[in-house]
């Protein structure tokens, strides 16, 4: 239990002190290894590198075409004509409000959170520099628009922390809407005015975008203002994105035949286990297809260095969120981690409600993942929830709404992938941006949590 406890602690420290997590999550994952008796050689190769290439296998598409659909967007003035037309709708002064617009739009439409941030960085970094806001702020604006409420709380999101609940209570994407919505509403509301007020009052204080990085597109997307595409042209791509992977996941997939799957040198599967992948990784190369089509002109010979830039990007990011995989394998692994879920998931029995919000939220917080933490408390005790409810009258929409919030919570510690993903795209740092992020992805949705329990409570489902 100390050897958990301290690596958890000295992951957390030490990535907020800027150290790479490539360096810090396998030697942390093998300090509580060694603290815990387990050994150190075959833990490393046989559960941290097999959890770390699993993710890379499964992502690694989503996150090469999202970095080059992302350059992309930078490079063809896409990026900057978006920004130009969300300013001119919500205000020069709205910048972290337009960001988190986009990104919500995106994750909501069903597109992964990791290729919103490569798309919709651009959009953002042109947004601040029109603005002379600081760039420290962009990972929350990220953050909150893409791993809040459209994760956990909009009824129908296509998020798989929304879809996980479902069959442990019976339920679906659309559980307990009423509650939904004003959960989504507390975070979106509370985060954005925590956003704008932390903008202000650094823009007050004579804070500009930053010299560290002054827009790595300052040679393309922010200069040639004549040359930037339609709003049309410039939306188009995005579009595309999200209306073919809703076409393919919900109409196309579903009607082809995939029996094939089911052989062994496809890994004896279904078509669930792949439709989501397959129809984001089709989408993205359509729209990646779209950019430079519509875009030649201004490509203008710079095509394969766009490209190779978007590629070389994708490395950094994955194999950071690969390696806090590849840490959580770890940590699950060892003996006291079953004595931990125990103890967290034994929390307050005759009310499994909170129960079950305390012991997802902690779980998500040691794996550093809101999917994981969800997955390991409701296998751990999903129908033991339900079971609870049914008996206390409470609803299985209202344990389905209240274990996809809570995934939501505690899950964006300094470890968690997402967190140190967006870091590595904007190339900013823990020190800089985590306490905003905190804010926005930690402590409002936690609210938003307690609300919800509290009126549920009350009222019931709704």
């Amino acid at each position: 239990m100390f050897g958990i406890v301290i690596s958890l602690l000295l992951l957390m420290y030490l990535a907020y002190r800027g150290i790479s997590v490539l360096i810090l999550a396998p030697l942390l994952a093998l300090l509580a290894a060694l603290l815990s008796g387990s050994p150190l050689l075959a833990t490393y190769t046989q559960v941290f590198m097999p959890a770390l290439g699993r993710y890379i296998v499964q992502f690694f598409p989503l996150f090469l075409l999202g970095a080059v659909f992302g350059k992309l967007m930078e490079v063809t003035g896409s990026a900057r004509a978006l920004a130009e037309a969300i300013t001119n709708r919500v205000g020069s002064g709205q910048t972290a409000l337009a960001v988190v617009i986009a990104c919500g739009v995106l994750t909501y439409g069903g597109v992964s959170l990791f290729v919103v941030a490569f798309a919709v960085y651009p959009i953002a970094a042109a947004l601040f520099v029109r603005a002379g806001h600081p760039k420290r702020f962009i990972p929350a604006a990220l953050a909150l628009g893409s791993f809040t409420f459209t994760m956990t709380a909009v009824p129908g999101t296509p998020a798989i922390q929304n879809a996980i609940p479902a069959p442990y209570f019976g339920t679906d994407a659309f559980a307990a809407p009423g509650l939904g919505m004003i959960a989504a509403v507390i975070m979106f509301v509370g985060g954005v005015w925590w956003l704008n007020r932390r903008i202000s009052a650094a823009t007050a204080a004579g804070h500009g975008y930053g010299e560290e990085d002054q827009y790595s597109a300052s040679g393309g997307a922010m200069e040639g203002a004549d040359d930037l595409p339609s709003v049309f042209f410039a939306t188009l791509p995005i579009v595309v994105v999200i209306g073919l992977n809703l076409i393919l996941t919900q109409f196309v997939l579903p009607s082809m035949d995939t029996s094939y799957l089911a052989e062994d040198r496809f890994g004896n599967i279904g078509l669930n286990d792949v439709r989501g992948t397959w129809a984001i990784i089709a989408s993205l190369f359509a729209a990646v297809l779209v950019l430079i089509a519509i875009n030649w002109q201004r490509l203008s010979g710079g095509l394969n260095d766009a490209l190779s830039n978007g590629v070389a990007g994708s490395f950094l990011p994955i194999f950071n969120t690969a390696s806090e995989v590849g840490y959580g394998s770890v940590i699950a692994s060892l003996p006291a981690f079953a004595i931990i879920t125990a103890g967290v998931t034994g929390l307050f029995p005759s009310n499994p409600l909170i129960s079950e919000a305390i012991a997802i939220n902690a779980l998500a917080g040691i794996t550093g993942s809101a999917s994981g933490g969800l997955s390991i408390a409701l296998e751990t005790l999903g129908e033991t929830y339900a079971r609870l409810g049914e008996a206390a009258g409470i609803s299985p929409e209202l344990l389905h709404r209240v274990a996809a919030l809570s995934s939501g919570g505690f899950d964006c510690m300094p470890h968690n992938g997402a967190v140190i993903t967006l870091l590595a795209i904007t190339g900013l740092n823990h020190r800089k941006s985590y306490p905003d992020i905190a804010m926005v992805a930690v402590a409002i949705p936690v609210v938003a949590i307690v609300v919800v329990i509290a009126l549920g409570g009350t009222f019931g489902s709704f």
